[in-house]
């Protein structure tokens, strides 16, 4: 007699009681190994120590303050500002020991990113900069860096949220952050968070001091919009609005009854006698358009407030206490100011 109660169709559900079957632990761990081994193989070789000032002739071979991602087989290095900070002497040592000098392209603060370029002729891996704005709480990724001199070290975890805004007690907010609970210790400043397509989809950059699984990474988007600038004008000019704000889903109905996108952000913070203020801004407020252009998350807004808007007036598209609203709003040129509390 055939034991019915045992027997799983082709399916996936138990013949006998039409339910799904029962799940094998062993092939989820073991796809979810194959998926880290995975993007492990391809992004670790593009992640290089980072090696600053003095301590390159730190006899004990302790001198990295950081880690690089290359970007570009002609040695295009994106790592954080303040891994490299004034250092006029930089070091690249890539997973195979080749080990080359390097220059800083440029440096924008206020993002907490640098580009470096490798001085070496040899030609290095690289990994590609991915579409953070695809990314979802929950999903797997990958953190790769040298933490503590430990070189190519792997961890790995989730997205715990998207949107961040991070700030110092200094007052620089640094928007669009992805926060992950993937261990990061110091010197993984500058590494490679990475998704399960194996795309590099944040740069390594902060932790909370005392905390445990809260860690943050720069999103590729904003990444992306800095090499930009950086390549071309050697910094970054852009306006601002003395906002700090994180990306928030709004109700169906809204977006449909503004034609402005699913989510878009809430002002969290409005600063002192900055622009925001002076246009009336509050807390709460709900940001969705900007000159009629459609604001779906804090990645859009850094974008949409480059070097033209210094100083020249724009509309938001403002929810209000359900209500929507039309705000003017001068922007002011954006300055440089102290970072936050880094990995290192």
């Amino acid at each position: 007699m055939l034991d019915f109660t045992s027997h799983v169709a082709a399916d996936g559900l138990s013949a006998a009681t039409n339910e799904p079957a029962p799940i094998d632990d062993r092939s989820l761990l073991d796809a979810y190994s194959n998926a880290v081994i995975d993007v492990t193989e391809r992004v670790g070789p593009a992640v290089v120590r980072v090696e600053t000032g003095p301590k390159l002739r730190n006899a004990h071979g302790r001198g990295g303050l950081g880690s690089g991602i290359v970007i570009s087989p002609d040695g295009l290095v994106l790592t954080n500002s303040h891994v490299v900070g004034s250092a006029k002497e930089i070091r690249l040592r890539d997973v195979e020991g080749f080990v080359t000098d390097a220059h800083v392209l440029g440096v924008d603060a206020d993002t907490d990113l640098a580009l470096l370029r490798a001085d070496g002729a040899r030609e290095l891996r690289y990994a590609a900069l991915g579409n953070s704005k695809r990314l979802k709480r929950g999903q797997l990724v990958v953190a790769i860096g040298n933490p503590l001199g430990f070189e190519s070290t792997v961890t790995a975890g989730v997205v715990s949220a998207l949107g961040r805004s991070i700030r110092s007690v200094s007052g620089r907010t640094i928007e669009d952050v992805i926060q992950t609970d993937a261990a990061l210790n110091p010197g993984n400043s500058g590494g490679a968070l990475v998704s399960s397509r194996a795309e590099v989809i944040g740069i390594n950059t902060a932790i909370i001091g005392g905390a445990q699984g809260l860690c943050f990474a720069i999103s590729s988007n904003t990444a992306l919009f800095v090499l930009g600038e950086l390549i071309v004008h050697g910094r970054v000019r852009r306006a601002h609005l003395g906002i700090a704000a994180q990306t928030v889903p709004i109700p169906r109905r809204v977006a449909v009854a503004t034609g402005t996108a699913a989510t878009a952000i809430r002002i969290g913070e409005v600063l002192p006698n900055g622009p925001a203020e002076k246009a009336g801004l509050r807390t709460g407020d709900i940001i969705l358009s900007l000159d009629k252009l459609k604001v779906a998350g804090a990645d859009d807004l850094i974008r949409l407030l480059n070097a033209d808007r210094i100083g020249q007036p724009v509309e938001l598209g403002v929810l209000r206490a359900g209500a929507a609203e039309r705000v003017i709003v001068k922007p002011e040129e954006r300055r440089a100011q102290p970072g936050p509390h880094h990995l290192d």
